[in-house]
């Protein structure tokens, strides 16, 4: 099948403008170029184009150059000229990866938006795994070339199927920990953490920062000493040396989390996941 009768738009992760053309020409190029039989009419295109600009919101940028225009601007008019001949299936290779970490949001809950309005299957690649969890209904992730999971964003992030998974999707930090008969042990220590029916043997603890409560140190508990302490938005993340190794864990606990460096606390995480 040629590949101008496949219908599959792709949008390209530096834009790929044709820098010698306005903002018109360039998401007019799509039409124009369209077999004769098949190619609108003047007045037809120029009403798609502004419709689109308007869709992208910069109908009143329709007469710069791709030189006069922001990062994120331009990002759009490149979407704006793939919608305009009207694509089965939209491909974006890391579409927002040139762009600052403000336009990157702002222009990923844009997507989001359009993509709602228009409904064209789309498949994006990014490296970014909040921008994956954001923007998706389904996600697949790769490794290596190969599956590791696919699912939708909670399931991914709630229900890792794999070390790696949940290692590379969201922050997490991970214990040597050993399985007695149901029961989680962290060098002689026993935990307050079900094993379920996992099988008796060395394991791994997965647990994320924000799911881990400061708890008193009792029996149960992870006991450590604080090596870290740094502001994070609205939280403070603070590194723990736990076990008898001094493996480090990060927790994310309020910002007026009081305690000092060499500090002794204990936690307990409300979620977590084994992995043999």
């Amino acid at each position: 099948m040629n590949p101008r009768d496949r219908r599959v738009g792709f949008v390209f992760q530096h834009y790929a403008l044709f820098r010698h053309m306005t903002v018109f020409e360039n998401v007019a190029f799509g039409l124009r170029v369209c077999p004769r039989k098949h190619r609108p009419s003047k007045q037809a295109i120029r009403e798609k184009v502004f419709e689109l600009l308007r869709l992208v919101q910069l109908d009143t940028f329709w007469g710069r150059y791709p030189a006069q225009l922001s990062g994120g601007q331009r990002q759009r008019v490149a979407l704006a000229r793939v919608l305009a001949v009207q694509p089965k299936v939209l491909l974006l290779d890391e579409p927002f990866g040139a762009l600052d970490a403000k336009v990157r949001k702002e222009l990923q809950r844009w997507l989001r938006r359009l993509h709602d309005e228009i409904h064209v299957t789309s498949v994006f690649v990014t490296h970014d795994q909040e921008e994956a969890l954001e923007l998706a209904d389904r996600v697949v992730v790769l490794r290596e070339g190969k599956v590791e999971q696919v699912g939708t964003p909670d399931e991914i992030y709630d229900k890792p199927s794999s070390p790696f998974v949940f290692s590379f999707i969201g922050e997490s930090s991970v214990l040597p920990v050993r399985i007695e008969h149901g029961k989680v042990w962290l060098d002689e220590r026993p935990l307050d953490l079900a094993a379920g029916e996992f099988p008796n043997g060395p394991a791994q603890l997965y647990l994320r920062p924000h799911d881990v409560d400061v708890v008193r140190d009792e029996p149960g508990a992870i006991p450590g000493v604080v090596s870290m302490l740094r502001r994070h938005g609205g939280s403070r993340r603070v590194e723990l040396e736990v076990g008898d190794r001094r493996d480090r864990i990060e927790i994310e606990l309020p910002p007026d989390f009081s305690q000092g460096l060499k500090s002794r606390i204990a936690v307990l995480p409300r979620r977590w996941r084994l992995y043999a």
